[in-house]
């Protein structure tokens, strides 16, 4: 699994979100909604602290990051998080792995 965060969602995280002294950005799958690739589950996301991440990405002062307790959401695909101009909210694009 990659995990790629835009500039532009970047910017939405650091605009929208306030973090404590180690906690990140967590990806995981949650029920209801559809994505690209799953129907009756969505991407959720939430600042949390990591405890078993499966990846990470850094990026400037930012960590993301999806714990291996969710790899069943993820397993097989790449998640790149962008930003949605027209909603004002991230958009997350599944890819094969």
């Amino acid at each position: 699994m990659k995990l790629t965060i835009t500039p532009q969602a970047q910017e939405w995280f650091k605009r929208e979100l306030e973090f404590a002294e180690g906690q990140g950005i967590k990806f995981y799958g949650k029920v209801y909604g559809k994505t690209q690739v799953h129907d009756g589950f969505s991407v959720g996301m939430a600042v949390d602290f990591p405890e078993s991440p499966l990846i990470e990405e850094k990026v400037d002062d930012l960590l993301f990051f999806v714990e291996e307790a969710d790899e069943w959401f993820f397993k097989g695909f790449d998640l790149v998080v962008d930003y949605d101009a027209k909603l004002d909210e991230p958009k997350y694009e599944f890819s094969q792995a």
